[in-house]
């Protein structure tokens, strides 16, 4: 089975280089906002005329010839995939209409907020490991030049696109690679149950914890003073117009989300492997985490007033929820399933917490925290491994439908 990964390297380019890449990154942000503004001119004409990506497309060649200072010095590939990007954007804002939700137009990228540039084939106005002879690699970039590459592990497959990311004040380049065969580990002849939680940030069946590292609580104090500094500034500051101190205060809250993310993403890996390298069948509960993070409804009482609502309570098991990183390890566990040759089982989540494994008793009473206590058998257990427990079980039943 062929598979498709995408490897994530650190570029360390020169001064020249780092400039060079935010000239790029702008000149396509100018492109991608001038064709949003001729697809909004030529609609809100009487005509209501629609520009489509390959009338856009087709005028490249009068861009590059016309601006050859900035949209010429850029590889041709690469400034498709941005109009294509844009036509992608439309095309969701027109899906959303038509499943009637909440539309989101697109909008216009400021510099700070454009962040990627893709080159759609290797070898078009890019070329990985373009010095092949040196033991250092290197990206050759149209319009900037071979920049080194930590390449911190081997790739494998055919490299089909390159990306160019900033973020903050890092460059990387992340490949997507096809043609990758899976490498199956060996058989366990186990199949393990794991609960999602908050206390723990995961749970299996075999009474296994693996704490919650909580990374946003342990910089919340720094983010927060981080973020009170970079309040004094005015916010619709362009970016030109900013002070050494205002550029300095708003770096200082991107590293600290940085680190999060880079924190959540490393634990996410480390935690998928140590389940992926245990089981050959994973069940996990099926979660949606957009709605057990939303926000509890106003409640209107009848003096015209509101009443308690637990608002304060739930912003704070929201924020719990979103800091664990449930949706990434879900994610994560999912792809290194499938090139390891594991099986991933979805099951329904609807009280496995509350249910009682031995004899199949349902009550809310059986579960007081992380206690369970059956009100029925009086079987003992911690509450989390009762939910890995069911969790697994459903499986098993969904294993048996199948077969």
């Amino acid at each position: 089975m062929a598979l498709i990964l995408s490897y994530k390297f650190l570029l360390r380019p020169t001064v020249r280089q780092q400039q060079a890449l935010r000239e790029m990154l702008a000149d396509h942000c100018s492109l991608y906002n001038g064709a949003l503004q001729e697809r909004r001119d030529a609609y809100r004409h009487a005509s209501k005329t629609t520009i489509t990506y390959g009338q856009q497309s087709a005028q490249l060649k009068e861009i590059r010839a016309f601006d050859p200072e900035r949209q010429g010095r850029w590889s041709f590939k690469s400034q498709q995939a941005t109009l294509r990007r844009l036509d992608k954007a439309f095309a969701a804002f027109f899906r959303r209409i038509k499943a009637g939700k909440k539309p989101g137009y697109p909008r216009f990228k400021g510099v700070g907020r454009f962040d990627t540039v893709v080159f759609p084939k290797d070898g078009d106005g890019c070329r990985w490991d373009s010095t092949p002879h040196k033991q250092q690699a290197r990206v050759r970039l149209q319009g900037v030049g071979h920049v080194r590459v930590h390449q911190h592990r081997a790739i494998q497959g055919r490299v089909k696109t390159i990306s160019i990311k900033r973020e903050g004040n890092r460059w990387f380049v992340i490949l997507a690679c096809d043609e990758i065969s899976a490498g199956p580990l060996p058989e366990t002849s186990c199949q393990v149950g794991i609960d999602m939680g908050v206390t723990h940030f995961l749970t299996t069946s075999d009474g296994v914890h693996i704490a919650n590292p909580r990374y946003g609580k342990k910089t919340a104090d720094a983010l927060a003073e981080a973020q009170q500094a970079l309040e004094k500034f005015p916010k619709r500051a362009k970016a030109a117009d900013r002070t050494k101190k205002h550029r300095a205060a708003a770096q200082k809250v991107s590293q600290l989300h940085g680190k999060i993310r880079r924190q959540r993403l490393d634990f996410a890996h480390k935690a998928a492997n140590f389940i992926v390298r245990n089981a050959d069948v994973i069940a996990h509960e099926r979660l949606n985490i957009a709605n057990m993070s939303r926000r509890p409804r106003p409640k209107p009482a009848e003096d015209g007033t509101f009443a308690p609502n637990g608002a304060a309570a739930k912003s704070g098991l929201n924020r719990s929820i979103l800091d664990a990183g449930w949706g990434i390890f879900l994610r994560i566990l999912a792809y290194k399933a499938e090139s390891a040759g594991r099986q991933v089982i979805e099951v329904e989540a609807r009280n496995t917490s509350r249910t009682c494994p031995d004899c199949g008793h349902v009550s809310a009473e059986n579960r007081d925290k992380e206690a369970f206590e059956c009100t029925r058998c009086g079987l003992v257990d911690h509450a989390d491994r009762v939910g890995a427990l069911n969790t697994a079980t459903r499986a098993g039943l969904v294993l048996c439908n199948a077969t």
